[in-house]
């Protein structure tokens, strides 16, 4: 009786510790997001980011262009916003699914952009409106790809 009743606690143990596990949440993916002050979108944008296990650091300024051109993004790759992750650029509203992607793959890419501001991408929802639209990937040489389409 008493084997078993030390056989059942070890199964209890072992099985709360598993639920622990399996329950604990990842680190936050910290990212720094230069935004204008004047850009509602970008708000929008950054609270997809939280609720997708971003850590955001936001810093407001008059000047994005000068951010833009310190870290290559031309006229038209651009955006509203830039944000900085892990040494990679992210330009406007790029889905949080396709940053963790490039997190996680590592391409030799400076970063990502959804250039312009279509419909549909997150902070840019308007109903049921929505443009097709793609996620680019750039290198320091100006090269480009397509590193997702959206319908």
């Amino acid at each position: 009786m008493k084997q078993l009743r030390s056989l059942l606690t070890m199964s209890l143990l072992a099985l709360t510790i598993g639920q622990a596990d399996a329950t604990e949440t990842p680190k936050p993916i910290d990212i720094v997001v230069y935004r204008s002050s004047s850009c509602e979108c970008c708000g929008r944008w950054l609270e997809h980011l939280q609720q997708n296990n971003f850590k955001i650091k936001e810093i407001v300024t008059d000047n994005v262009q000068e951010i833009k051109d310190k870290y290559g993004i031309t006229e038209p790759l651009a955006s509203c916003h830039t944000g900085i992750v892990e040494g990679y650029v992210v330009e406007g509203h790029v889905p949080a699914n396709d940053i963790m992607k490039l997190l996680q793959t590592k391409p030799k890419v400076a970063g990502l952009t959804v250039p312009g501001m279509p419909r549909g991408t997150p902070g840019m929802e308007m109903g049921g409106k929505k443009d097709p639209y793609q996620v680019i990937s750039f290198d320091a040489q100006k090269n480009v790809a397509v590193f997702n389409s959206y319908e």
